[in-house]
């Protein structure tokens, strides 16, 4: 199995995400190749709570252009995950 660092790349907060936290649910950017099930042993692993569930979403490269020249923004896979019911993420609170 890999290094649960390696499956969970860093958090994304937005204003979706962040309306979220109050609900438990928590979202990561991760790795590609992972699923749900590394994912949600990852995220206990490193922040040491009770995972319920995990959805994930691949997230499609979008089209940029600078001037002339064109190209895509990477792909990433993003996972939702949602924490049993009075668990938190210590690092997450403002």
């Amino acid at each position: 199995m890999k290094d649960a660092r390696d499956i969970v790349k860093r958090p994304i907060i937005t204003e979706k995400s962040y309306d979220l936290m109050n609900e438990g649910k928590f979202t990561f950017e991760v790795d590609k190749k992972a699923n749900k099930i590394e994912v949600k042993q990852a995220c206990e692993a490193l922040f040491n709570v009770k995972v319920e569930k995990v959805n994930i979403v691949n997230v499609r490269p979008k089209k940029r252009r600078v001037g002339r020249y064109e190209g895509f923004k990477p792909s990433m896979k993003k996972a939702i995950v949602t924490l049993a019911e009075g668990q938190t993420i210590e690092k997450f609170e403002v």
